[in-house]
């Protein structure tokens, strides 16, 4: 994104509060659904394939009073390739470069040892932490033994616990009033209308990647990458080229499916969202390459736009 693209930024009007926020937990607890919610719009790809974040996405919320930049971050866990010690050591590095960390647990399974362990990271910090219980419209309805183990999370660090649920918006009123209380006065950093950092181009290129982890599920989990490599626009149709990158030939034939069946299903969901993304027709066309152990290497990850962030 181009900043001189950008409208011009007013100043904030007396009171004004403003900050980062970074989105911490432990995989597939809901912090894409989170963001896409709080923002209004959707900016992250969920999914129920744990780990689907790998890039640090903001998502900007502005209102009268305030504007909540959330830094969505992937899922802390161990590392079991290059890549995945990539993402940790971003997940790790928001922490320390935000104003407010909203720690985001399943509610609807006890606190448990991942928790934990992000809960004795974030100890080390100085930033002001909330704790977000999520999913609360999945907890039984005998939910004190649930509710009892976030609070003995929580207890040690005197950290305020909030419960709300993503999908339905429930109770996120009174997460947005507590994160709020939390920034300190400030200025806008974006323009107000802005819900995002992210050019069109990544939100693309995650909105395919998003249909394949939907509709291959176990089969292409993580070693799948796609790269944006051509964007014309013109009154009519924007005009998208995109590669698809794998490991093995056999995900490559997984993705392409029966006669094209699942590449094509792919690229029409991907279409789909992208027309939603850009308001106006898409014209999609998938290739795919396959490149060996690419989430080993870190010039094959460098590429593909996976670096170590700066804090």
């Amino acid at each position: 994104m181009n900043t001189s693209d950008l409208p011009l930024i007013p100043p904030a009007p007396a009171g004004f509060k403003s900050g980062f926020i970074g989105i911490i937990g432990r995989p597939n607890v809901g912090k894409s659904t989170l963001m896409n919610q709080l923002v209004g719009q959707k900016i992250a790809i969920t999914s129920p394939v744990a780990q689907t974040t790998r890039n640090r996405l903001r998502g900007i919320l502005t209102t009268p009073d305030a504007q909540l930049i959330f830094v969505d971050t992937p899922g802390i866990h161990k590392p079991h390739h290059q890549l995945g010690k990539i993402l940790v050591q971003n997940a790790q590095i928001a922490i320390q470069s935000v104003d407010v960390v909203l720690f985001v647990a399943d509610a609807s399974a006890p606190a448990g040892g991942g928790d934990r362990y992000i809960a004795d990271l974030l100890s080390e910090v100085e930033t002001p932490v909330i704790l977000g219980l999520n999913k609360i419209d999945q907890q039984p309805s005998d939910s004190q033994r649930l509710d009892l183990s976030y609070r003995e999370l929580a207890a040690p660090h005197n950290w305020t616990a909030v419960k709300f649920s993503a999908l339905t918006g429930t109770g996120l009123d009174t997460l947005q009033t507590l994160l709020t209380d939390r920034l300190e006065p400030g200025p806008y950093y974006y323009p107000p209308d802005l819900v995002t950092d992210q050019p069109e181009r990544f939100i693309m290129g995650e909105l395919i990647r998003e249909q394949i982890l939907l509709l291959t599920r176990e089969e292409v989990p993580h070693s799948v990458a796609v790269t944006i490599d051509q964007v014309e626009e013109t009154p009519a149709i924007t005009r998208v080229l995109a590669t698809i990158c794998v490991e093995r030939d056999s995900q490559k034939g997984i993705i392409i499916g029966k006669a094209g069946s699942m590449l094509k299903q792919i690229g029409t969901a991907a279409r789909e969202q992208m027309q939603k993304l850009i308001a106006g027709k898409v014209y999609l066309e998938l290739f795919i390459k396959v490149r060996p152990k690419w989430r080993q290497s870190r010039l094959r990850l460098a590429e593909l736009g996976y670096r170590v962030e700066e804090e």
